[in-house]
């Protein structure tokens, strides 16, 4: 399985506004760390698009893009109106990513 993060928006825009989606392969990690991130995918796919709950001045949105063989799924929330389950696979991703 391979995930993509890409972030848009926010203060993190005018410092630089073509920020490169971060990408990682499943195959590349540990046994757990893989299950921890299949099962977070699974919750957040699962999980109900929040709705337009409101605007935010500096709100990120944030567009994780899951490729699993053929099928391609993608999911894009913000700061402003997030599942709990999208916020845990991010809150993941942004820990894997910061360790890079």
């Amino acid at each position: 399985m391979k995930v993509t993060l890409a972030t848009y928006g926010g203060q993190a825009a005018v410092a630089d506004p073509r920020l490169p989606p971060r990408e990682l392969d499943s195959d590349a990690l540990p046994g757990n760390a893989a299950a921890e991130l299949s099962r977070l995918v699974a919750q957040a796919v699962a999980a109900p698009q929040e709705g337009g709950g409101g605007r935010a001045a500096d709100a990120m949105s944030y567009t994780i893009t899951v490729e699993d063989g053929a099928r391609s799924t993608v999911l894009t929330q913000s700061d402003a109106a997030m599942s709990l389950a999208f916020a845990a696979l991010l809150t993941w991703l942004e820990k894997y990513f910061a360790k890079r």
